[in-house]
């Protein structure tokens, strides 16, 4: 689950992080009684689930509250990456000397906890990673024992910080790895930290994005949700009971285990194609929970072929082909299907798919190769 930028800044105060406090507003005069309020230069940012505001113009600096006026009548309501703009950050400008990257991520390979850091701030930390990697440095954290001091310390020294601001640097890194730490988050991030002209840390630009398995242990963050940016499929797919991530591509998969879901995918893209999303419809996938997740599927209209891919453990394969074709009766989908069935009963529930005119399939390798064939014959 992301939260927004003044949401992620409140969780790191509470964790002893400055930050540059601002005010949040949704309408130009809003906006200009903020500026009014806290004086002088102010800037004003937009509040949506994505990155690249500066880029898009979500980001402006103003003189006064007539300036700061106008220039959210500009930013408010305007398309960031797919996503509108309702609201946004009054907060003062501040006097930088530099800007910094620090962040905190779940680092699989490593098992572990990463924190990296780059003298490069201010930026996308991918376009770093991309063009000058040198620039990033890492410290991997045991989940068990946690930020040690030495290692903030040695991720100063290796930023280049001064002996006389590590303290007060590797004090902040501990701070933003308890804030991950107790928010059960996927990702924490600072960007830019800067250090002010009266060379003070402060956390200009905050982003957290929570593990939503976690949400049942922390009900006020639960409350940070905002469904405006959320896309309403996925929303959609929540209240079903299904996992569903809407991707960019042309190849709508209905799967049920992430497992399978994450290897269909990947044989998608290994044969020439792109899915157009992530769904696990669970290990029952029960007729309802098919249709339903036929629906959302049909739902992009960039789909142009759909890859059905069942193991029929838990539930039996002919139960999943009567769901399937039940779905596809009330649904009546215009795109090629083709459809993988295994397990338990597969060769009946396989009969009953094939006399109904589906292309069914044996192997992942072969579900792939006609599915990226249906879905460019279907886009020519």
């Amino acid at each position: 689950m992301n939260i927004h930028e003044y949401q992620a800044a409140e969780i790191l105060k509470r964790h002893g992080i400055p930050i540059n406090t601002g005010i949040v507003a949704t309408t130009p005069d809003e906006v200009a009684a903020a500026a009014e309020q806290l004086g002088g230069t102010v800037v004003v940012k937009a509040q949506v689930h994505t990155g690249g505001r500066g880029k898009a113009g979500g980001v402006k600096l103003a003189g006064s509250p007539a300036e700061a006026r106008e220039v959210a009548s500009r930013i408010l309501g305007m398309d960031i990456r797919g996503h509108t703009v309702h609201k946004v950050l009054v907060a003062p400008a501040v006097p930088i000397e530099r800007e910094y990257y620090l962040g905190v991520v779940i680092d699989r390979a490593a098992r572990g906890i990463t924190i990296m850091g780059s003298s490069a701030g201010g930026v996308d930390i991918e376009e770093v990673a991309r063009e000058t990697p040198e620039q990033i440095h890492r410290e991997l954290a045991d989940p068990f024992l946690g930020l040690h001091d030495f290692q903030a310390r040695r991720l100063a020294f290796a930023l280049g910080i001064e002996p006389d601001l590590v303290p007060g640097f590797a004090r902040l890194a501990r701070q933003l790895y308890q804030a991950f730490f107790d928010s059960d988050a996927s990702l924490a991030e600072i960007n830019p930290l800067v250090l002010t002209k009266d060379r003070a840390w402060l956390a200009l630009d905050s982003k957290i994005t929570i593990d939503d398995s976690a949400l049942v242990r922390h009900p006020d963050l639960e409350q940070l949700r905002d469904l405006q940016e959320e896309n309403p499929t996925e929303m959609a797919a929540r209240a079903a009971g299904l996992s569903f991530v809407k991707l960019d591509g042309t190849i709508g998969c209905v799967v049920n285990g992430a497992g399978l879901s994450m290897a269909t995918m990947d044989a998608i893209k290994h044969y020439g194609g792109e899915p157009a999303n992530f769904l696990d419809v669970g290990g029952g996938a029960s007729a309802e929970q098919v249709e339903t997740a036929l629906r959302l599927v049909l739902a992009d209209p960039n789909v142009r072929a759909v890859l059905v891919n069942i193991f029929g453990g838990i539930t039996r394969c002919d139960v999943v082909a009567q769901g399937l074709l039940a779905a596809m009766e009330a649904i009546k989908p215009t795109v090629p299907f083709v459809i993988r069935l295994v397990g338990t009963n597969q060769e009946a529930g396989r009969a009953m798919l094939a006399e109904a005119g589906l292309t069914v399939v044996d192997t992942m390798p072969e579900a792939a190769q006609r599915v990226v064939a249906a879905a460019k014959g279907a886009a020519a």
